[in-house]
């Protein structure tokens, strides 16, 4: 991509610090501080199948089928609220609020703590805080939308279509493609489900400018904060969080360390 769409990233590769498997106890965040993770399964797979019959990562990794990555996700994300919760991840009580969004069963579990999760193949970022709902994207960077504009003018607000109408043709690309990352991660964090929502707030489509919820409903939104993640070379996040970031810690989950 020409554009250089993570020129305001918080957090790029070299930001998110390798924690190797096994996990033991993860402090949680604190209030005003949000934990990103990423994750690339196909590597961590063929780790561990590595690990069990002594060949190389590369000999195995292979394409996950869908189901594989289901479980994958499922198993990853309970082994990380596992770790802050101090307890096995298969002991983590999930339930599915009125939206259908996982959360902790409360009735379970005491602790507070929301998440969110974004997945882009075998790639997967999760999101963590402790003090606020949130919502994190994940998006290939070559992503391109088949009529960015009428995509726009479909579900985007009508100063978003209007903007991206006047971005230049070379630059349209990468600004739908960020606007689109952070009004899915919005979405997620509102809690509202992502039907007729894109519409219901409009975000800065100009590269040159900070990521922004401009406004929310027609009023303005100075409470909501966003945030662009660069995990790595070929991807592109967003976090959302419906008020003030005062940390982020970024985070990748290497593979087990495997003995000489």
């Amino acid at each position: 991509m020409d554009v250089d769409i993570t020129r305001f990233a918080a957090a790029r590769p070299a930001d998110f610090t390798p924690r190797a498997l096994p996990l033991r106890h993860l402090e949680p965040p604190r209030d005003g501080e949000v934990h990103v993770w990423h994750l690339d399964l196909g590597l961590l797979s063929a780790s561990l199948q590595a690990a069990l019959d002594s060949h190389s990562v590369e000999e195995h990794r292979l394409q996950m089928t869908p189901g594989q990555l289901r479980f994958a996700r499922r198993f990853y994300l309970r082994l990380l609220l596992g770790a802050y919760l101090d307890m096995p991840g298969k002991a983590i009580k999930l339930v599915r609020n009125p939206r259908g969004k996982p959360v902790l069963d409360a009735s379970a579990h005491d602790a507070t703590l929301h998440f969110s999760m974004a997945k882009s193949g075998d790639r997967l970022l999760l999101g963590f805080s402790s003090a606020q709902h949130l919502g994190v994207d994940l998006e290939p960077l070559h992503r391109r939308a088949h009529n960015a504009l009428g995509v726009a003018d479909r579900y985007f607000s009508a100063s978003e279509a209007e903007a991206l109408a006047r971005v230049s043709p070379g630059e349209r690309d990468a600004a739908f493609l960020r606007a689109w990352a952070c009004k899915e991660a919005v979405v997620k964090a509102s809690g509202l489900g992502i039907a007729n929502q894109l519409c219901r707030f409009t975000i800065e489509t100009d590269l040159a400018a900070p990521p922004t919820v401009l406004d929310f409903d027609g009023h303005a939104a100075p409470r909501w904060s966003l945030a662009l993640l660069h995990p790595e070379a070929d991807f592109l996040g967003a976090l959302a969080l419906p008020g003030r970031i005062d940390g982020l810690v970024a985070r990748t989950l290497a593979p087990m360390e495997q003995a000489p």
